[in-house]
């Protein structure tokens, strides 16, 4: 199972994605492939990403996944009372969010700011990034989120140790893949397999 952005299939006008496709066809997979967004996997944020599953058996059948989980935001955020003071934006930052918001925030939101400027609130997150401003994403427009928050939005379990500093963590937050997402696949192919297995018996 492989994953990557969803830009991937028009990377080089598909170019790349066929190079990538062919190099899994002659080392003998069987390629199956799709676009599957987060949010519709329970967890509130907007991570399409294109997946590519392969079988060197040539004869299981498989289907992706299909998402119909629904999210709520509310559920993975902390109260802003439990939220350490150096999260929060400087009133200058926060000012500034407000003068470029596009319409009336839901409450809670995530207000995330385009490269124009421009400043959408949403209810749900718009996809972690690793190299990301530290202000790309905003709760309610006025403080950042946290570790565990990040990790939350990742579909990662409360008992996932965090280990490493805030920064760090952003950074692997990022880089990460949806957890339930990669879950529900890997359940599809455990279940493709098992049932070749089962008829050929």
């Amino acid at each position: 199972m492989l994953e990557n952005v969803k830009q991937l299939k028009s990377h080089d006008k598909g170019n790349t994605f066929k190079i990538i496709l062919k190099a899994l066809e002659e080392l003998g997979y069987n390629v199956h492939h799709t676009v599957l967004n987060a949010l519709d996997f329970g967890v509130p944020q907007k991570r399409e990403r294109t997946f590519i599953v392969g079988f060197l058996d040539h004869t299981v059948s498989f289907d992706f996944p299909v998402g119909n989980e629904t999210f709520d935001l509310s559920e993975v955020l902390e109260p802003d009372h439990l939220i350490p003071d150096n999260f929060f934006v400087s009133d200058k930052i926060r000012n500034e969010r407000q003068r470029n918001l596009r319409k009336v925030a839901p409450i809670p939101s995530i207000w995330h700011q385009n490269i124009s400027g421009n400043v959408s609130p949403l209810p749900y997150s718009c996809a972690l990034r690793s190299g990301a401003s530290h202000n790309y994403l905003l709760v309610n427009g006025y403080r950042r989120l946290t570790s565990r928050e990040m990790l939350r939005i990742q579909g990662f379990p409360e008992c996932y140790k965090i280990v490493v500093s805030h920064t760090q963590l952003k950074k692997q937050a990022g880089n990460s893949v949806a957890v339930p997402v990669i879950k529900a696949i890997a359940e599809q192919m455990v279940i493709a397999m098992q049932w070749k297995r089962k008829n050929v018996a």
